[in-house]
């Protein structure tokens, strides 16, 4: 993927992925929006169409537009989050936002069928969440499933994705039929934050997330993250995650 570097505040389009690249089976294309802190201070903001790929779209997708998060100078919508700003974690101290990454998702398009999922408040405990919390396909919770929760030391918490606690009642699935706006943010290191009072994890693709892809795939991956050349550059796990009912293991 070729990319055109942006000067700070200005956005730039990413030359589109070229088809060839990857063989003739691919899948539908969707456009992605990202801004990032390069580690010079300066931001790029940029936007590409790439193949709407599992590891790309879990990019994209936690937290529905009107999420508030808990800054640590108050709250903030996620679409208002800009990178540089600070967000509390779960740890009790502040992490810089680095990248924030964006895209629209139809959850009822025909052959795209992306379902949303919504927690309604206090499913986990008062005021988690504080209200209906929307969030999509590739979020994750603090929260360790009853099943597992053998298997960690005492106070210790898994990541465990949203759909996995889908009951029906208190977190169900929605699929809109309009247009939604979803997003995912890395900080710089990998943690829990507060969205709505809900503990819920910042972007990580996994330690072997670029195992089984092209590299082509791989490349196009880690060009959209201006700090990172290398998988390992997202650093260490903040907390483990729960064993993948559905989908790749992280």
């Amino acid at each position: 993927m070729n990319t055109t570097m942006a000067l700070a505040g200005q956005p730039r389009r990413f030359t589109q992925y070229a088809p060839t690249a990857m063989g003739s089976a691919l899948p539908p294309t969707r456009t992605y929006e990202f801004a990032a802190l390069r580690a010079d201070g300066s931001r790029l903001v940029a936007q590409t169409k790439a193949p709407a790929l599992p590891l790309i779209e879990s990019a994209f997708s936690a937290f529905a537009r009107g999420t508030v998060l808990e800054g640590r100078d108050g709250p903030i919508a996620i679409e208002d989050l800009h990178p540089g700003d600070w967000l509390r974690t779960t740890n009790g101290d502040a992490a810089q936002a680095v990248w924030i990454g964006s895209t629209n998702f139809v959850p009822a398009d025909t052959g795209r069928r992306t379902s949303l999922i919504r927690i309604m408040a206090d499913t986990f405990g008062p005021a988690r969440p504080e209200s209906f919390l929307t969030v999509g396909p590739s979020a994750r919770l603090l929260q360790t499933p009853h099943n597992l929760r053998g298997n960690l030391a005492s106070g210790a918490q898994m990541l465990t994705p949203a759909r996995d606690f889908v009951d029906g009642v208190n977190v169900i699935e929605v699929t809109p039929p309009t247009s939604v706006r979803l997003f995912h943010i890395c900080l710089t290191r990998h943690a829990a934050i507060y969205a709505c009072g809900m503990p819920m994890e910042t972007f990580h693709p996994g330690a072997q997330a670029t195992r089984n892809v092209s590299h082509a795939v791989r490349d196009m991956f880690l060009s959209m993250f201006p700090r990172i050349s290398h998988v390992t550059d997202f650093g260490p796990l903040a907390h483990p995650r729960a064993p993948e009912q559905i989908g790749t293991a992280a």
